[in-house]
């Protein structure tokens, strides 16, 4: 396994602040966490060629936009060979309306979550997956019918191993 990449109090404060404004100036940005333009912005770009920064994007209210139902679906599989768990995640990767995907510990092989237009949607899409025999033995849905949290700022300071 790869190790962790230092980071510094400076780098932290890059972080932080891009994952809050993407779109945030270099001159804010450097203003932000306390440094020159140029230096932060070699710092922010060691980050992203590091990995450490994966990317920029929007977050979209999507129920501003059409409403749609959001499906949590545990996934076992009837069996457990190597091949089996890659044709099932071959196939997942390139179905859009299942916007992320776990393999866990414990019980299930999987969570999916899915967001489809309505239920019938998702039913169609979970029909369609059986029907391409990807291994799937049973499924359980869940009906997401209130988000109380969904954050995707990620708390680093406490994810981070303390600044030696």
């Amino acid at each position: 396994m790869m190790a962790a990449p230092k980071l510094d109090p400076i780098d932290l404060k890059i972080l932080n602040a891009i994952q809050r404004d993407g779109r945030i100036t270099k001159l804010a940005l450097a203003d932000k966490v306390g440094l020159s333009p140029t230096p932060c912005w070699m710092r922010l770009r060691k980050l992203e060629k590091a990995g450490i920064v994966s990317g920029y994007h929007a977050s979209i209210a999507i129920r501003v936009v059409a409403p749609v139902a959001t499906v949590l679906m545990e996934v076992t599989l009837a069996s457990h060979r190597q091949a089996d768990f890659d044709r099932f995640e071959r196939v997942i990767r390139d179905i859009p309306e299942i916007v992320a995907c776990w393999s866990v510990g414990g019980g299930v092989d999987y969570v999916l979550k899915v967001m489809a237009r309505d239920i019938d949607s998702y039913q169609r899409l979970v029909d369609s997956l059986l029907e391409r025999e990807i291994g799937i033995d049973r499924y359980f849905t869940y009906i997401v019918t209130k988000t109380v949290k969904d954050e995707t700022v990620l708390p680093l300071a406490d994810l981070l191993p303390p600044h030696s």
